[in-house]
């Protein structure tokens, strides 16, 4: 039977092929779709391990004119203290500009016995960091004000890039980017993975270093946890404090949540743009699958029209319909899969070779799928063609 079927379809070849090349562009565009969605899903469900409620950041310009560093700190070290005096403030630390989910990023480079890691996202930080956004302690200390006073470079890392750095043992106490504490720095600490670029992106390397007297004046942003039902009364509050504390200065409060919420919708439009396209595609597949197997029934109602006559059921010729539908999908999958697989070997977007599997799987499904849904109602058609009709016609 199947062999039979295979004849028909190499017999109508190139009436054939076009929808061969519909099923496959559309399955290469829903496993692409279906990768996207499904590393995107992976990286929303990992935990967050920052408790961006109620923390907002207060963006300011150094407008002091000294340029002394000891001042420098004298002054926004008061400065702190007078915000976390405020009725509403919980905690409050100095950062960077690439606090989480802004647009900034500051990255280099670290070595470890010879080996070289890239990629490596640098956060210039204050010792309330860790509280104000509640993240994890897992192994050594967080910073302390001890630290600033030492002549030894401490450094504190992230989970994922101790692990692959260090592997299984402990991170404390080791050099990166030398061999001891003259031309390397001392690992005293590392927290959990943070995901700083939103719900849908993995948390990558990340290293923290405490903000010095040499870095206090090109710090230009704060993070405030405030208390729950902050209102507007007490953002104004806010940011009068810093403007009469900081004449001339340039300042803007935002929140993290409402920061999170346009970075995730920026990371979706490619997403929702591949979505789009694939929509369409399968829109075209599903219409012409249509048309094939309507066409294929006027033009065989004497065959069907014979079977039937001579005491083939109405489900075998639906049934032989639909198979012929699912041997062309299977074609194209089987083209389409040798491409897809190519993706996981050549690491093409960088995506866990995991992520490529599950997505395969789903596209095939879904294409199989689609293919038996569209070919099911013209399948029924010709399993109600009459024989006496369709010979009468022939």
């Amino acid at each position: 039977m199947i062999k039979h079927l295979f004849k028909l379809i190499w017999n109508k070849k190139k009436q054939n092929f076009l929808l061969l090349s519909e099923i496959f562009i559309s399955f290469m565009v829903i496993f692409g779709v279906f990768s996207f969605g499904v590393y995107a899903y992976k990286n929303y469900m990992a935990p967050m391990n920052i408790k961006y409620e109620n923390v907002w950041v207060i963006n300011y310009s150094n407008t002091l004119k000294t340029e002394n560093a000891d001042s420098l700190e004298m002054f926004y070290s008061s400065l702190k203290q007078n915000i976390q005096a405020l009725p509403g403030v919980i905690e409050a630390s100095y950062t960077s500009a690439n606090f989480p989910y802004s647009t900034s990023m500051m990255n280099n480079g670290i070595t470890y016995k010879g080996k070289q890691y890239f990629g490596v996202n640098n956060y210039r930080v204050d010792d309330d960091y860790l509280k104000t956004l509640g993240g994890n302690l897992i192994e050594g200390r967080w910073y302390r004000k001890a630290d600033g006073a030492g002549k030894e470079r401490v450094i504190v890392i992230n989970k994922k890039l101790k692990d692959d750095v260090f592997g299984s043992g402990s991170a404390i106490g080791k050099y990166i980017d030398g061999n001891n504490s003259k031309d390397g720095r001392r690992v005293i600490g590392v927290v959990d993975d943070m995901k700083n670029f939103g719900d849908y992106q993995p948390a990558k390397y990340g290293m923290f270093e405490r903000i010095d007297t040499s870095y206090r004046k090109w710090v230009g942003n704060m993070l405030v946890k405030v208390k729950p039902g902050a209102d507007a009364a007490f953002e104004g509050k806010l940011y009068k404090t810093m403007a009469n504390a900081l004449k001339n200065s340039n300042i803007e409060i935002e929140h993290l949540d409402d920061k999170l919420s346009s970075t995730n919708k920026f990371t979706l439009v490619p997403l929702i743009i591949l979505s789009i396209i694939a929509a369409f595609l399968i829109i075209n597949v599903a219409l012409g699958l249509f048309g094939v197997l309507w066409y294929n029934i006027n033009k065989r109602r004497g065959e069907i029209g014979l079977r039937r006559a001579i005491g083939a059921s109405g489900n075998s010729v639906s049934g032989q319909l639909v198979a012929e539908s699912l041997i062309l999908a299977t074609l194209s999958l089987l083209i389409g899969s040798f491409f897809a697989a190519q993706f996981p070997l050549l690491n093409v977007f960088d995506l866990p070779a995991m992520v490529y599997v599950i997505a395969l799987l789903m596209a095939v499904v879904f294409i199989y799928l689609l293919v038996f849904v569209c070919a099911l109602y013209p399948g029924r058609q010709a399993a109600n063609i009459y024989p006496a009709v369709a010979l009468h016609e022939e």
